[in-house]
């Protein structure tokens, strides 16, 4: 490929959101391998996965089934695309006042949106509304076993939260609470009480949507 066309090449000059996908997979493929050039092992992705968020959302290990990805390849996808997570949801300036779910679901939403199992975290807030911290509390599915109202508040209590704020993700793309989401929420939010750290909402978040239990009317 001539130099002037080389994906590197035309984000020093064009800026990299004026590149295509499928230049930008070639960027942190490299070289290539097995005979192929980085662009069309970032072109192979595309065709099996179809898009970058569904490519982001797979384990690495099954991106190297693909020919011309090893380890160090699929590690850097990985490193690139967590990256662009953590941006994603990281405050601008001073950490963001939570005026509403929206402003919960924008917070949380990048992370938990693409995972492939359900994980469950805490957004802590002030008085003023305003996020102090946020923590993972279980991984792996919602129980009430495992999202125990010890666990969830065990952190508020330490950094003298005013209330909290649950959300959970739901891997299915479904953004309808089950029966024991609403179980669970409702035994936080009697914890919650007893301990004088309400819990505010709890959002369940699914592809590119989500529900507020709060303006259900299930908390």
């Amino acid at each position: 490929m001539p130099t002037r066309q080389l994906p590197r090449e035309r984000l020093l000059d064009l800026g990299a959101r004026n590149l295509t996908d499928i230049e930008l997979l070639a960027l942190q493929v490299g070289t290539g391998s097995s005979g192929l050039s980085a662009s069309e092992i970032g072109s192979g992705l595309i065709k099996a996965f179809g898009t970058l968020r569904r490519l982001a959302s797979r384990d690495p290990r099954e991106w190297m089934s693909m020919e011309g990805i090893g380890p160090a390849v699929a590690s850097r996808l990985g490193a690139a695309f967590e990256m662009g997570r953590r941006i994603a949801r990281e405050p601008i300036g001073e950490r963001p006042v939570i005026r509403g779910p929206e402003d919960a679901a924008r917070l949380k939403a990048p992370h938990l949106r693409d995972l492939a199992r359900e994980e469950f975290s805490v957004i802590m807030l002030n008085m003023a509304a305003r996020v102090i911290g946020e923590y993972v509390v279980s991984r792996g599915g919602l129980a009430a076993s495992i999202v125990e109202p010890r666990a969830v508040f065990r952190q508020a209590i330490l950094e003298s939260a005013a209330c909290v704020i649950c959300v959970h993700n739901h891997p299915s793309g479904n953004p309808e609470p089950s029966a024991e989401d609403i179980a669970v929420t409702r035994q936080l939010v009697e914890a919650g009480a007893i301990l004088g750290i309400p819990v505010r909402d709890h959002l369940i978040v699914a592809g590119d949507g989500f529900t507020s239990m709060a303006r259900r009317g299930l908390l």
